[in-house]
């Protein structure tokens, strides 16, 4: 039975102090935002899709990411005071055993993401999830922005290097000794939930999605409800 197994959100919470974490990114103080987007072979795999039928996994993604381009660009004009919102965007791909920056961490530039996404079109190579959530999160841990986000889409486990939950200890570190939240976000397609047991033991919350409708609708959650409105997990 195929289970497309969607939405790992990891929340990484450095607290400052009490009531230090803000619960709004609408003071105008700035969203740093990381998306590693997964770029194995197994993205040529197909999934159903939103049309009734089916498509290959990184067509899917292609379209949650220029969702996601979409909803950045709604939320950086419509800030309170009037004035753009502050928002750092990065688009990472998996290169050989760790990570590379397709689109440069930095002032939010739609056009470049969508450029880029618009012409993927090849899926090669491993999944090294580990080495590329290290690369991701301190880049966006070296941003100015106050608020710190890690978006991962993936279509299954770990298969070159170390585990992400091998890694996740040392980001948490790494934020703790830049006095900063970080928020980790894993998005998998065709993968068990149970995967990310051991990311989940470290503070992370678990979803899952079935088809690219119910992707898209976990993605709207992800980003209005944890990146852009900043509203953290409830814990247990």
């Amino acid at each position: 039975m195929r289970i497309i197994s969607a939405v790992v959100l990891v929340a990484i919470g450095i607290l400052l102090g009490p009531g230090s974490l803000p619960v709004s990114a609408a003071d105008d103080d700035g969203v740093a935002l990381g998306i590693l987007y997964d770029t194995s072979g197994s993205m040529n795999e197909p999934v159903p899709n939103s049309h009734g039928s089916s498509s290959p996994k990184y067509i899917i993604a292609n379209r949650a990411v220029l969702a996601i381009v979409n909803q950045i660009q709604t939320f950086t004009t419509n800030g309170v005071s009037g004035a753009p919102r502050k928002v750092d965007v990065g688009l990472f791909t998996f290169s050989k055993d760790g990570a590379k920056e397709v689109v440069k961490l930095g002032p939010f530039d739609p056009g470049a993401i969508q450029n880029w996404v618009t012409n993927f079109s090849k899926p090669t190579g491993g999944t090294p999830l580990g080495n590329a959530l290290r690369t991701v999160s301190q880049s966006v841990l070296n941003s100015p922005m106050p608020r710190k986000h890690v978006l991962i889409i993936t279509d299954g486990m770990n298969t070159v290097g170390p585990d992400p939950a091998g890694i996740l200890p040392l980001v948490n570190r790494s934020a703790a000794k830049k006095q900063t939240p970080l928020f980790v976000h894993f998005i998998a397609f065709d993968v068990k939930a149970s995967v990310f047991d051991g990311v989940k033991s470290q503070g992370a919350s678990v979803a899952s999605a079935a088809d690219e409708k119910e992707l898209n609708s976990q993605l709207d959650f992800i980003l209005q409800n944890q990146i852009l409105l900043e509203k953290p997990s409830k814990t247990k």
